[in-house]
């Protein structure tokens, strides 16, 4: 079951520095698990099928740890506005629409069909606050092959009507009926615990989800320390508080023992960082979305430096497309900025590192994923390079250096496995 074995060009992350790469080699996968990586075939693997991909590049499965389905509708347009402007024209108008499930449908599986087609085996997902729509959503990701988290969004203050749920009370009472009826439903997907971010969650609500994560062993997402309004907000909801990090803390949503992804992190101070680095909390950077609603540049290089755990996002439709390759490139572009901008001793990242990141680095919050090396469960994309021609002769790192900058994942994706069952990606 799941078990085969890869040929191709192999390359994959050993740590955030290094890259390992192997020519003309075969990846072996048990039961959907990695067995190693050899020169010619194991004489006690001959009999396991054997999926030649020639001269093509093989890399691990790329990890989006934050994204908002109910947004890929609108991707490409209201890039105008900040963010808090942003949420109330363009993302809550949108998001509301969610209640009608005929246009979830609709919507849903145009997001699912593009993440199939993608570079991604693994995603971190933003439903809305409808359960029903959320569950049509966790339907359609789990029969593309992809393994993912989804959350339904809590939200009982500062929200339009159409997406203000009643009460705290009603909103744990949903929350906690969408887990029991997802935890066990599906074999790539589960519910993770989502208040969309603190200015739209009171603390009876922070309360109760904090309650559930505990009960449940659920993990959680949201947001943190994206824009300076917004920290401004959350400041005089929570005079409290010590900073944006300490609101989630209070309420048990901040890590530990729950697996915790915060989106942003732009500006977080010193005892914020220290805090997500004592609680093993993942920071999904999401350099597009930043740039867009002009939140800012986080300060990765930092993150990296401090040891903590950091991964890449999409954020649809903050960010304009589902591409991890698109999203690397804009994470080398923006930790440039930073360097020549913000802070000359903060070295730019390289792509090493944000290949790191978006596979074995985001991987972790998976567990053992985004990895060749034994024991990583075996998620893998083949680029056909070919197809970015160029007469020099180039090293295997060369090869997937300009396949990310070229848009590889779009132009040249030629086959993606999931946990060693590979997925069609034909509409």
């Amino acid at each position: 079951m799941n078990s085969m074995i890869l040929h191709g060009d192999i390359c994959y992350s050993a740590d955030q520095n290094t890259l390992i790469t192997r020519l003309d080699s075969y990846l072996v996968c048990v039961d959907g698990i990695c067995k190693g990586i050899y020169d010619k075939i194991p004489e006690e693997h001959a009999q396991l099928p054997l999926h030649d991909h020639g001269k093509k590049l093989i890399i691990p499965g790329l990890i989006d740890l934050h994204t908002h389905a109910p947004q890929y509708a609108f991707r490409g347009l209201g890039m105008d506005r900040e963010l808090l402007e942003w949420l109330s024209t363009y993302a809550f108008p949108e998001e509301a629409k969610y209640s009608d499930l005929a246009y979830a449908d609709r919507a849903y599986t145009i997001f699912t069909e593009g993440m199939k087609r993608s570079a991604t085996t693994r995603v971190v997902v933003f439903g809305t606050m409808h359960r029903e729509a959320t569950k049509l959503l966790m339907d359609k990701l789990d029969r593309t092959g992809i393994v993912s988290y989804v959350g339904k969004v809590n939200m009982d203050r500062n929200a339009p009507n159409t997406l203000r749920e009643a009460s705290a009370e009603a909103s744990i009472k949903d929350t906690e009926r969408f887990i029991k009826e997802t935890s066990n439903k599906y074999r790539n997907t589960q519910p993770i615990i989502t208040p969309r971010f603190i200015p739209s969650c009171t603390d009876e609500l922070m309360e109760g989800l904090g309650r559930l994560a505990a009960q449940y062993r659920i993990p959680v997402q949201s947001h943190l320390s994206e824009n300076p309004g917004e920290i401004a907000w959350v400041r005089e909801l929570c005079p409290w508080a010590e900073n944006y990090g300490a609101a989630y803390e209070r309420f048990g949503l901040f890590g530990k023992p729950q697996k915790t992804v915060m989106a942003h992190c732009v500006y977080s101070d010193d005892r914020e960082i220290a805090m997500m680095k004592e609680n093993g909390v993942f920071i999904a950077h999401c350099p597009a979305s930043n740039m867009n609603v002009a939140s800012g540049i986080a300060p990765i290089r930092r993150y990296l430096s401090e040891g903590l755990r950091v991964g890449l996002g999409s954020d649809l439709a903050g960010g304009q497309t589902e591409s991890l390759f698109t999203a690397m490139v804009e994470a080398l572009q923006v930790s440039r900025l930073y360097w020549r901008l913000v802070d000359s001793t903060a070295t730019p990242l390289n792509v090493a590192e944000v290949f790191y990141m978006t596979t074995k680095g985001g991987g972790e919050f998976f567990g053992k994923v985004g990895s060749f090396e034994d024991g990583y469960e075996c998620d893998a994309v083949v680029i056909d390079d070919s197809l970015l021609p160029t007469p020099r002769p180039l090293t295997v790192q060369e090869r997937l250096e300009r396949a990310i900058y070229l848009g590889g994942d779009v132009k040249a994706l030629s086959a993606k496995y999931c946990r060693g069952k590979q997925i069609e990606l034909s509409a």
